[in-house]
């Protein structure tokens, strides 16, 4: 059990840290929309994305609050229990203060019976969370209709430029290939913030292990350390193929397909890959079928797998794949005879179909056009653009329709997909 003479020193240490901490690069999130509810503010996604420093831009516009942060290991053990001698030593520290911030809250157990409490006392409470199940769990139960979830990623290229110093309104042709430069970067080596300061890969491998072990192997009881490792590289290495569970199993020698469905569903709780659905109309068919993969940052992806020939057209579409994601967007990819890579959804409704190509040359113009097209086709879609790396043209195809051809690097700065 955790007295308050036993908190008391960690927390004083981890306020005075926390104060110093740099407020960073502003993220693309209305923080005053947020401070202006009086729900509970969930902030979630992988490690080392920037949750604890978006918790610091909320706490600057807030002025005066209570912290804590469960992910110290000298808080190993905290339990439900021990929450009310943090309260109670809070109240000492800081009497009259009724604002909450608690970094990695996935760490104590039915954490969100306490958080329920407080909030109904009147407390403003802002959380941070690595573990999407988790969360989505508890929230679902005790917490539904009283949170707002923000769901935070790697950099995404707008704020990555803004850590450059570069505006991208007014594109000259100077600037354009000043932002061509940036993005070739910015594709190969990703948005963890702490990277981008440091240029250091070993940052990126130590985080990677890091969600493999403390955030899956250790919290889940994986016995099979090795083959969830291999799993995790093989995926980090086939970036954007497609894949069923057998033939993953096969592929990789493991016993059953459940336990490679197992192994994903881990990785995507921990923001460590995402899963694409082939689109089908049935639901049966679409959760059955192929998948599509794709990993949370392409310069983590670099830092620890293999790297194949070809490899930019698939960091493209991974990079694609992570800003809708960023953006909410709910996506698919579909192949039937022909191939789509993303159909777009909205309420319901197919809305935008997109290819990735990093050149639409002589040789693939028919394939990439033609699978676009067939997708626009077979699912009544009247918006197509296939994303390249720095082509643009319009294209008409049959029926008044036209097929846009659009940068990379400009659609990661326009405000719509």
């Amino acid at each position: 059990m955790f007295t308050v003479d036993r908190l008391e020193g960690v927390i004083l240490d981890q306020e005075e840290a926390f104060r110093k901490r740099e407020a960073g690069i502003p993220r693309e999130v209305d923080i005053d929309r947020y401070l202006g509810s009086t729900h509970i503010i969930v902030v979630s996604g992988i490690r080392r994305c920037g949750k604890s420093t978006l918790l610091r831009q909320f706490a600057e516009r807030i002025g005066e609050f209570l912290y804590v942060n469960l992910d110290d290991e000298r808080l190993f053990g905290f339990d439900i229990h021990d929450f009310e001698h943090l309260m109670l030593l809070f109240h000492k520290l800081h009497p009259g203060i009724r604002v909450l911030l608690m970094d990695e809250i996935q760490n104590v157990e039915h954490w969100e019976r306490f958080v329920r409490r407080i909030h109904d006392e009147g407390y403003k409470v802002i959380l941070t969370g690595s573990n999407a199940q988790l969360l989505s769990a508890e929230l679902g139960t005790r917490l539904t209709g009283r949170y707002l979830q923000i769901e935070l990623f790697p950099f995404s290229f707008r704020e990555y430029l803004d850590l450059k110093g570069i505006t991208p309104q007014r594109v000259t042709t100077a600037k354009k290939a000043e932002i061509l430069n940036h993005f070739d970067y910015y594709l190969e080596n990703g948005g963890f913030p702490e990277f981008l300061k440091t240029g250091d890969d070993e940052q990126l491998r130590r985080t990677y292990e890091d969600i493999l072990f403390r955030d899956i192997v250790v919290r889940y009881g994986i016995r099979d350390v090795k083959m969830f490792r291999q799993m995790a590289r093989y995926l980090f290495s086939n970036i954007s193929k497609d894949a069923s569970y057998h033939s993953l199993k096969n592929a990789l020698g493991i016993k059953s397909a459940m336990s490679v469905r197992s192994y994903v569903q881990y990785m995507e709780e921990a923001y460590l890959i995402f899963e694409l659905c082939n689109y089908s109309q049935s639901l049966k068919k679409q959760y059955a079928g192929t998948k599509k993969f794709y990993v949370a940052d392409n310069g983590m992806r670099n830092a620890v797998s293999l790297r194949f020939s070809g490899d930019w057209g698939r960091m493209l579409e991974n990079l694609v794949f992570l800003e809708l994601k960023r953006r909410g967007i709910s996506c698919y990819f579909w192949r039937e005879k022909e191939e789509c890579d993303f159909l777009l959804e909205n309420k319901g409704q197919l809305v935008a179909a997109i290819q990735c190509s990093c050149k639409v040359s002589e040789e693939n113009r028919k394939r990439e056009i033609s699978g676009l097209v067939a997708a626009m086709d077979r699912w009544s879609i009247d918006s197509g653009t296939i994303i390249t790396y720095n082509q643009e043209e319009e294209i008409r195809i049959p029926g008044s329709r036209a097929v846009q051809l659009v940068p990379a690097w400009k659609w990661l700065i326009a405000d719509i997909p």
